[in-house]
């Protein structure tokens, strides 16, 4: 993940890997995990939530269908913190 999302230049990168706490869950059985990211790009900026989640999906790719189950993203611009 993190290496996929250097294409957005990030100014701060946070990825929690929050798989342990769905142990059992159906989507973790088959192998995907539950993550939490917080990233920080200039990319973002001017754009709506929407549209930087899917800028996101995009560089993480065939990830989002075998290695993570769950993805909750928070993405900003610099200066939202």
């Amino acid at each position: 993940m993190r290496q996929r999302l250097a294409g957005l230049e990030p100014e701060t990168l946070e990825i929690i890997d929050d798989s342990a706490a769905h142990a059992g869950h159906a989507g973790a059985a088959g192998g995907g995990g539950h993550f939490r990211l917080v990233i920080v790009s200039n990319r973002f900026a001017g754009m709506n939530a929407v549209s930087r989640h899917r800028l996101v999906y995009q560089q993480l790719g065939d990830l989002m269908s075998g290695r993570i189950h769950a993805l909750s993203i928070n993405a900003l611009a610099p200066g939202e913190l």
